[in-house]
């Protein structure tokens, strides 16, 4: 659905040349492929970021393994008393061990390859973003979007599938989720070990970030300990992983300390809570953040953000009603609830959209009323009267096609038989439209800012005041 303005023009203003309006379609699609890449920002930072970690990693290998080498042979350097069998075995294990370094670097600099080769593709797949391959290129973004649902829903088998019978392994973050999978699944069966290697692994950006998330794993682990009524071990384990967080979570550490003198069933509400079950999905959506923040993901699935967003721009008090038309997409339930929290739409200027073709109505296509006050557009109407010997069939009526007139509505500006109201209402005033009729046109419009399927069309009205009307008609 288009939500961009209409111009103001009249009816009987002379239409562009076809030469414009064949360019017009393109750049408007340019338009909307340029404000479409420019959401594109996790699509390429996830795999950056994934191949920024890799690299450190791979670094982190050589600085360990060359430190212990160098200080291998600098101690066999030194020492005297080092026999010729000894040196050539002390020297053979070093040889082992850069041997086994460069296994690892050779593994490290495919891994690299892979990852810089799917941020290269990402790139083409921008770049080949175009108006003539404009449809298959939305296409391949759904099934993107689908992928990152099922991958975020954890059904992570289903989603690789998708993304193998699609070709767009480079172009999703299934391994970058796979890393996600194992600590979820390891905080679920309430155990920290995985999560504190994935926080010892981004430990520097995690500080960077003033992260408590280890923190937190820390009081966990310490929790677990009293729970197991392990008090002398919890005290152990504080005194060498809690006491350095001590100057910046105080207050959080003596509270945690306290519970040495409980029992896990105790009744104090203060304590109590620490114990219960729920922690650790406090500690699953922790990560959950954490991870999200760390690769520059958005936390809600993108299918929910681009759902959101269209059902925001459709979200009108009409939906909810009754009698909503099955084709607007928030006459389903499902809709309905997903857009329960957003506003309702905004609309600056009345839109009409023809029942029957679904096009847009305006001064080049614009709309004709029939004497029961259904509104159709005139492409659709001259198309149907073509079909049927100059006979238009309504959903509830026939007529001639000469009894059929123009009608304007705002947005598109103003003429004769059409008067207007300082709320901007236009009110279809033809010899057609009788008493009866408008007064069954206003029992349809009830709030302001509403999309309404009324009259074999859907109207947008800013404001709609049934004195107001009837006054024009004074």
């Amino acid at each position: 659905m288009e939500m961009d303005s209409l111009p103001n023009g009249s009816a009987t203003s002379p239409g562009p040349s076809p030469g414009p309006t064949a360019a017009a379609a393109p750049s408007s699609k340019l338009s909307h492929l340029s404000e479409s890449l420019k959401l594109e920002h996790q699509f390429l930072r996830v795999p950056f970021e994934h191949y920024k970690k890799t690299i450190r990693a791979n670094h982190r290998v050589v600085e360990r393994e060359m430190s212990a080498v160098i200080n291998g042979v600098s101690e066999a350097a030194d020492r005297d008393d080092m026999s010729s069998d000894d040196a050539v075995n002390h020297l053979s294990s070093l040889v082992s061990r850069l041997q086994g370094l460069k296994r690892k670097l050779e593994e490290g600099s495919r891994t690299e390859h892979l990852q810089a080769q799917r941020c290269r593709a990402r790139l083409d797949h921008l770049e080949s973003a175009d108006v003539e391959s404009l449809s298959d290129w939305n296409n391949t973004r759904l099934n993107r979007i689908l992928v990152d649902y099922m991958l975020r829903m954890s059904y992570y088998d289903t989603a690789a599938k998708l993304a193998e019978s699609r070709n767009i392994q480079d172009l999703v973050d299934i391994d970058v989720f796979q890393e996600a999978k194992k600590v979820i699944e390891a905080l679920q069966n309430k155990e920290v070990g995985p999560a504190l290697a994935w926080c010892a692994e981004n430990k520097s950006r995690l500080k960077k970030s003033k992260s408590k998330f280890e923190f937190q794993l820390r009081l966990q682990e310490f929790i677990e300990l009293v729970r197991a009524e392990n008090n002398l071990r919890a005290i152990t384990y504080a005194q060498k992983y809690l006491a350095p967080w001590g100057t910046t979570h105080m207050k959080e550490l003596q509270r945690v300390f306290v519970t040495v003198a409980y029992k896990s069933t105790t009744e104090c509400a203060t304590y109590k809570v620490l114990f219960e079950p729920k922690q650790w999905d406090y500690l699953v959506d922790q990560f959950k953040q954490e991870f999200c923040k760390l690769y520059g993901m958005t936390l809600e699935p993108l299918l929910n953000i681009y759902l959101q967003a269209g059902l925001s721009a459709l979200k009108t008090p009409y939906c909810y009603d009754d009698d909503c038309t099955k084709e607007d997409p928030l006459s389903q339930e499902g809709f309905r609830k997903l857009a329960q929290p957003l506003p309702y739409s905004k609309q600056h200027h009345s839109k009409l959209v023809c029942y029957i073709t679904k096009e847009l109505m305006d001064t080049e296509n614009p709309p004709q009323v029939l004497p029961n006050g259904y509104v159709y557009s005139s492409k659709a109407l001259e198309e149907m009267a073509r079909k049927n010997d100059g006979k238009i069939t309504c959903p509830r009526t026939e007529c001639p096609v000469r009894t059929v007139h123009k009608s304007l509505t705002a947005g598109f500006g103003t003429n004769s038989g059409v008067r207007t109201c300082p709320g901007k209402i236009m009110v279809i005033a033809q010899p057609g439209i009788t008493i009866g009729n408008l007064n069954i046109f206003l029992r349809r419009v009830q709030y302001a800012s509403v999309e309404k399927y009324s009259m074999g069309l859907r109207v947008q009205f800013q404001v709609s005041m049934k004195a107001r009307m009837m006054h024009l008609l004074i």
